[in-house]
C-alpha cells in the first residue's frame, strides 16, 4: 500500500542573514516554483514553506515577512514550472502584475495563473497564503481548459465559492507541518474541474466533498437546509440528496450525525462543566434539548451528563 505524502518544511529563521534570500530563491526553484525575491525594507526576510508532493500535484502553505516575488522569462526559461498555480491567501494583502494589469488579492481570494507567463507579486504587509501547483497537462486533461490565458481571481472564504472553499480547505489540511492529513489526489483535481466549470469531470464524490465541508463549518446553524448546502455547491437539492444516497445516508442522517459527534466532544473538554445540557445542545446546532438528549443516548448508550460526569472525574483523578 502506498505511504501517504509527509510534508517536509524548509524556513530561512534561523539561516545567515545574508544568504536568506539566496537560499529562499533556491528552495522554491527545487521544491515548488523559481522566483526571484527581494525584500521591500531593510528588514530580513523571514519565511517558511511547507510542501506536500502527491504523486503528480504540489501542495504547499507558505509564511513570509513583507517582500516581492518576480517570475520573468530569463527565470521561466532557466526554471520552467509547465504547471498552472493556484494561490489562496490566508493573510496579508497581495498585488499581481501580470501582461494584462494588475489585481489586488485579499485574504479569503484565490489566484490562478499559468506560471510560465512572467508576473510579480508583492506582500507589503507579509502572508500566509496556500499553494497548489498543477502541470498543465494534467490540468488540460481535468478541466479541458488547454490554456489559462489571464489570471482569475476567485473568493474562497466561507460564503463566497464552495467549491473554492473545499479545495482550499483540503489543501491546508494536508500542508500543515503537525497533524496533517493525506490529500487525495483525484478529490484535487476533480474540485479544480468543478471550479472551472467542467461538469463532465465532476463524479459524486466531489459534490459530496464540497457539501462536507460546507456542512462543516454550518452544521452549528439550527436552520441548515438541504436546499442552502445544495445552493452554496451549485447544484440542486434533489441531486445533493442523490450524493448523500449514494454514500448510504441521507442529508438529515449525516448532519445529525457530525452535531452529535461535536456535543460529544464539547461534553469532555473542561468548558463544558459549567454549560447547561440545552446550552450544549443549542452550541452544536439543535433547536430542541429533548430531541438531542434522544438523539444522543440512541447514538452512544449513554445519557451526556454521564459523558460530563465521567471526563469530569477523570480530569480530577489527573490533578491529584
Amino acid at each position: 500500500m502506498k505511504q501517504p505524502a509527509t510534508p517536509s518544511a524548509f524556513s530561512t529563521v534561523g539561516l545567515p542573514e545574508q544568504r536568506r534570500v539566496e537560499l529562499w530563491e533556491s528552495h522554491n526553484a527545487d521544491a515548488l516554483i523559481g522566483l526571484r525575491c527581494r525584500t521591500l525594507t531593510s528588514t530580513v526576510l523571514e519565511a517558511t514553506e511547507i510542501n506536500v508532493q502527491l504523486d503528480r500535484l504540489h501542495l504547499a502553505r507558505v509564511l513570509g515577512t513583507p517582500h516581492v516575488v518576480e517570475r520573468d522569462q530569463g527565470l521561466i526559461r532557466r526554471h520552467p514550472a509547465e504547471a498552472v498555480a493556484l494561490f489562496f491567501s490566508l493573510a496579508g494583502e497581495a498585488f499581481f502584475y501580470h501582461d494584462d494589469g494588475v489585481r489586488i488579492v485579499q485574504p479569503g481570494q484565490m489566484l490562478m495563473c499559468d506560471a510560465d507567463r512572467p508576473f510579480m507579486r508583492g506582500f507589503s504587509h507579509g502572508l500566509e497564503e496556500l499553494v497548489l501547483k498543477i502541470p498543465r497537462d494534467l490540468f488540460a486533461e481535468a478541466t479541458g481548459v488547454e490554456h489559462v490565458a489571464q489570471p482569475v481571481v476567485v473568493g474562497f472564504a466561507d460564503g463566497a465559492n464552495a467549491v473554492a472553499h473545499a479545495l482550499a480547505s483540503h489543501t491546508s489540511a494536508a500542508a500543515r507541518a503537525d497533524d496533517s492529513r493525506p490529500a487525495d489526489e483525484r478529490t484535487l483535481l476533480s474540485l479544480v474541474a468543478d471550479l472551472v466549470g467542467n461538469e463532465a469531470a465532476v463524479p459524486t464524490s466531489v459534490h459530496r466533498t464540497a457539501a462536507e465541508t460546507y456542512i462543516e463549518h454550518h452544521f452549528r446553524e439550527g436552520a441548515l437546509s438541504v436546499r442552502q448546502v445544495a445552493a452554496a455547491i451549485g447544484i440542486s437539492s434533489r441531486h445533493l440528496s442523490r450524493v448523500f444516497a449514494d454514500a448510504e445516508t441521507t442529508f438529515p442522517k449525516f448532519v445529525l450525525k457530525r452535531r452529535l459527534e461535536a456535543a460529544h466532544t464539547l461534553l469532555q473538554r473542561p468548558e463544558a462543566s459549567s454549560m447547561a445540557i440545552s446550552e450544549i445542545a443549542h452550541h452544536c446546532g439543535f433547536t430542541s434539548a429533548a430531541h438531542f438528549s434522544h438523539a444522543f443516548t440512541s447514538r452512544y448508550g449513554e445519557r451526556a451528563t454521564d459523558v460530563r460526569r465521567r471526563a469530569l472525574a477523570a480530569r480530577s483523578v489527573s490533578v491529584a
